[in-house]
């Protein structure tokens, strides 16, 4: 290895989705990872538990917006419309992320792969239930927080996979607002 140069845990992301686009994500190991980014794999395990954690490391932050917008949505607001201050919020954090291109590539990485698809789906679902739990938090009938937290979900995940296979450069927030728009006019 060579000099010290800032922001490993970013030249490691960097690296690890150029491999797990170029050679794929189930040819590439943590050694392949590391050697790009010019770190020693003792340094990217300092970063991360494994080479999926790259993709999902973000999830504990996101996480904390969605339930801080939920939090601060005023008192009288109904379940799903408190949801989607929280979906909103996620969108906001996705669009603001210094590498605007780390979405759409995290998303082709996961798409072509089934194991991380699966671990999507857990992290949707760790998401949805704690959603259901703040909103339950706030005075919601269990059930409606549920269905509520389904529904602002399912916006989200349907207004991220829009945004991520665009050609043309859409607004998240827009998606998610009339996905959840939708979810309403349903009743």
């Amino acid at each position: 290895m060579g000099r010290w140069e800032p922001d490993a845990r970013g030249r490691m992301t960097q690296a690890a989705l150029e491999l797990y686009l170029e050679p794929g994500y189930e040819q590439t190991t943590v050694a392949d990872i590391a050697a790009r980014a010019g770190v020693t794999e003792r340094t990217f395990f300092r970063h991360f538990s494994d080479k999926r954690e790259v993709l999902f490391s973000g999830s504990t932050l996101l996480q904390e917006a969605v339930l801080a917008a939920i939090a601060a949505a005023p008192e009288d607001a109904p379940p799903l419309v408190a949801a989607a201050a929280g979906m909103d919020a996620a969108a906001v954090a996705l669009q603001s992320q210094p590498d605007p291109t780390f979405p759409r590539r995290r998303a082709a990485v996961i798409a072509a792969n089934p194991s991380l698809q699966e671990r999507e789906l857990l992290k949707m679902a760790t998401l949805a239930n704690a959603v259901a739990e703040a909103l339950t938090d706030r005075g919601a009938d269990p059930e409606e927080a549920a269905v509520a937290a389904e529904a602002a979900g399912a916006a989200f995940r349907l207004a991220f996979d829009r945004w991520t296979t665009s050609e043309e450069p859409l607004d998240l927030r827009a998606l998610v607002a009339e996905g959840v728009a939708r979810f309403r006019a349903l009743g």
